[in-house]
């Protein structure tokens, strides 16, 4: 995909976060709040470590990149995270 291509993945990493982090802060309660941080913290920091390892930064660590690598565990679970995110959205007070 070249530099244009990376460059528009690591942009939507940065946006799930994003939206995570503001679901995050707009949820109803303490619980709420505490998952979605976890659940952005997690697919987040998947995508960094991921990265550290391709740049050759740290040692492998056998990470994959969420929703990008091959891996049907990874995949579901990366996509369970987000449609729990989904649902603590839906509940908030608007």
């Amino acid at each position: 995909l070249g530099f244009l291509g990376v460059s528009l993945i690591f942009f939507m990493f940065i946006i799930i976060v994003y939206r995570g982090i503001k679901i995050s802060m707009e949820a109803e309660n303490m619980f709420g709040s505490l998952l979605a941080l976890g659940l952005t913290t997690l697919i987040g920091l998947q995508a960094v470590v991921n990265s550290a390892v391709v740049m050759g930064v740290v040692p492998t660590k056998g990470l994959v990149l969420p929703f990008i690598s091959y891996g049907g565990t990874s995949m579901v679970m990366s996509l369970f995270a987000v449609g729990v995110l989904l649902n603590i959205s839906s509940r908030r007070e608007t």
